[in-house]
């Protein structure tokens, strides 16, 4: 991201405290670096703790401030518990979170298992809540406003074929934000969620769009009204926009960022259903390259 294209004055964050969570890699780390840039002290947590960590440091090389890395796994309650009981002992309270960690492949729904459809619920679905509900009930019971951003997608408005699992569990998250935003809401807590289209991240394009060379692929068929995709310092703008000082009536609202292409297209992979059963083999196989890989250096 070209941080000269953020519309913020300098500073304008200074004195947050913002936990992003998958803010290791992708468009978490590039929230994360615009929060900093800005004044943020900011808190990134993902399950590959050495990810967080290598970010952290190539962040504060780049901009000075605070970033601290977390390696936690959000599917495990007891996890995110212990985790900001570190960040609220060690470092103070939180002023924002942004529910960003994720998962998310292609799949007819006939092919998927239980645990494949797991692998995406336990992270969107249980993830968000669990991390959510924590920091939600600490800053509730010590009478501090808070604010939470989550990512999401135009699913959430009219369904994903072939992302069940994740349209699923998004549109969960979608209610949550509209929910807790009105029985939060006077405890001083802002709920907003931003749904992006196609964003330049390399593990969005190896399992939604497997065998494309790159995110600028995933628009060659000149679907999006734009003729292109998104711009990363757009969308961390917005980010800036919710999560700072300035914009505390909005709340419960989800905001698209896809030029246009969910009012162009319904913004999902309808698509998908003219592929062949030796599309769908070639793309499972994909995949699963992929998953593997990203196992190996967990373990690591």
């Amino acid at each position: 991201m070209d941080v000269d294209q953020l519309m913020f004055r300098d500073g304008l964050m200074q004195g947050e405290r913002i936990l992003v969570t998958g803010g290791g890699t992708g468009l978490g780390k590039e929230m994360a670096e615009g929060f900093l840039k800005l004044g943020a002290e900011v808190h990134i947590c993902g399950r590959r703790g050495g990810v967080c960590e290598a970010t952290a440091a190539e962040l504060m090389e780049r901009h000075g401030g605070k970033v601290v890395a977390h390696a936690c796994d959000i599917r495990v309650a007891e996890a995110i518990t212990e985790m900001n009981d570190v960040i609220w002992s060690q470092h103070g309270p939180l002023t924002g979170l942004v529910n960003n960690a994720a998962g998310n492949f292609i799949s007819r729904t006939e092919d998927l298992s239980v645990r494949g459809f797991d692998a995406i619920a336990n992270i969107v679905f249980r993830g968000t809540f669990y991390m959510t509900h924590d920091i939600g009930k600490r800053w509730i019971s010590e009478g501090r406003r808070g604010n939470v951003i989550s990512i999401l997608t135009t699913w959430v408005w009219n369904g994903g074929p072939f992302v069940v699992p994740s349209s699923m569990s998004k549109s969960a998250v979608n209610s949550m934000t509209q929910s807790l935003a009105v029985e939060w809401g006077p405890h001083g807590l802002r709920f907003n969620a931003i749904a992006p289209g196609p964003f330049p991240t390399e593990g969005m394009t190896k399992r939604l769009a497997p065998g494309a060379e790159s995110t600028e692929d995933m628009n060659r068929d000149g679907a999006n009204p734009m003729g292109r995709i998104g711009r990363m310092h757009e969308l961390v703008n917005l980010a800036v926009f919710l999560m700072g000082p300035g914009a505390e009536y909005v709340n419960g609202q989800t905001i698209a960022i896809d030029g246009a292409a969910y009012n162009a297209t319904g913004g999902n992979f309808s698509r998908l259903s003219q592929w062949s059963d030796e599309d769908w083999t070639a793309a499972r196989e994909a995949i699963q390259a992929t998953n593997a890989k990203d196992r190996a250096q967990r373990t690591v």
